[in-house]
């Protein structure tokens, strides 16, 4: 199987990574949870996990790198701390479920969407200008779309936050491990990312970052303050009820280590490359509508879609070919409303580390037998 589905999760893993995971498997215990030495090995493990991602991020209390089991889990944590019931959000147009979803389930929250053109990041700040000048209570921005894989102006909409003195929610979830993120110069208040995507740990990981103090949404045994019937007033104890994850901790440390090894400028350029080979050798098939932002706010994902047969059943014709491409709203049609694609959704390739050139000339060749198969139907997806 060609794997091109990393915006969804980095299948192909260092094999430093599998290691870590069966050692903490079969050597390591709960973190906190006594003294002796599996469960110092584990606290140990975790600790080392939350260094590796303030070296990445630039985070230099590592108290405030809390474990969580998902970018979603995450966000949750930061959005449903930042706005209340009634209060008023901005968002950028290219937002996942992650965030939407979540703002919908607080009653009578009002979300307005900073509407900009396809892909035009001046306009996209001044609309976060204006909106936010009107009053917030927080707003969330996407750092890359999963969709399209645009580099959203993080740091100009960042300074519009500031300037606002509205605290901003950071979704890294595409662009942790890939595109720098310089979390304290940010002067955001949460950032959340999964750890199975561009930092190639196990699913079931992720990371919040904090700078404002967040409100838990899980509670429960912590190790530590044992006698006190409300979670702990510091972190990351107050986020992390419950027994940690640790062999997911080890998994991601060593996924960490191997983008720190690696660089994420060096995987950008990879990622870019490839992007820039796909789009071209797609855009040369008749009938292939290609959405591509310009190369230099530009990630490792490309979508389109075919005037021959909707996007779901060319992703399932595609993956009968041994060619593993997801097809789709990609959990975000706000992000498809804003490119007029969200009748139809599109078929999105994504790369990783472990993708290469041999794999665009397999896909390329599909494609273009999918346009010329008869019988296809152009009718939209809609999952």
């Amino acid at each position: 199987m060609i794997y091109l589905d990393c915006a969804a999760t980095s299948l192909e893993k260092p094999s430093s990574v599998v290691r870590a995971v069966t050692r903490a498997l079969t050597t390591m215990a709960s973190p906190g949870r006594g003294a002796h030495s599996a469960a110092r090995r584990a606290a140990d493990t975790v600790f080392r996990c939350r260094e590796a991602a303030g070296r990445l991020f630039h985070v230099e209390d590592v108290s405030r790198v809390v474990l969580t089991t998902s970018a979603t889990h995450g966000l949750n944590i930061a959005i449903r701390t930042l706005v209340r019931p009634g209060g008023r959000v901005v968002i950028s147009p290219y937002e996942h479920n992650a965030v939407t979803r979540t703002l919908h389930a607080i009653p009578g929250a009002a979300v307005r969407v900073a509407l900009a053109p396809l892909f035009d990041s001046g306009a996209l700040v001044e609309s976060f200008r204006c909106l936010l000048a009107e009053g917030a209570d927080a707003a969330v921005c996407t750092h890359v779309s999963n969709v399209f894989g645009y580099v959203l102006p993080l740091e100009e909409i960042a300074g519009v936050c500031r300037e606002a003195g509205v605290p901003l929610v950071v979704d890294a979830a595409q662009s942790a491990g890939v595109l720098p993120l310089d979390f304290t110069a940010l002067g955001a208040a949460f950032a959340a990312m999964p750890g199975h995507k561009g930092l190639y740990g196990p699913q079931g990981t992720g990371l919040l970052l904090c700078r404002d103090m967040p409100e838990p949404i899980l509670f429960g045994g912590t190790g530590s303050d044992s006698i006190n019937q409300a979670m702990p007033g510091d972190l990351p104890d107050r986020l992390e009820a419950g027994t940690a994850n640790v062999p997911g901790a080890a998994g991601l440390l060593a996924g960490m280590e191997f983008v720190e090894a690696k660089g994420p400028g060096r995987l950008l350029r990879h990622e870019r490359s490839l992007a820039r080979r796909l789009g071209a050798g797609l855009a040369s098939i008749p009938g292939v509508e290609v959405f591509l932002p310009p190369e230099e706010v530009r990630c490792g994902v490309v979508s389109f879609r075919l005037s021959a047969m909707d996007c779901e059943s060319a992703a399932e014709a595609l993956g009968a070919m041994g060619l593993a491409l997801r097809g789709g709203l990609h959990c975000a049609p706000l992000a498809h409303r804003t490119a007029g694609t969200l009748e139809s959704g599109t078929l999105r390739a994504s790369f990783s580390a472990f993708s290469h050139m041999g794999h665009i000339p397999p896909l390329l060749s599909a494609v273009t037998s999918l346009q010329g198969a008869p019988g296809g139907r152009r009718a939209g997806g809609r999952r």
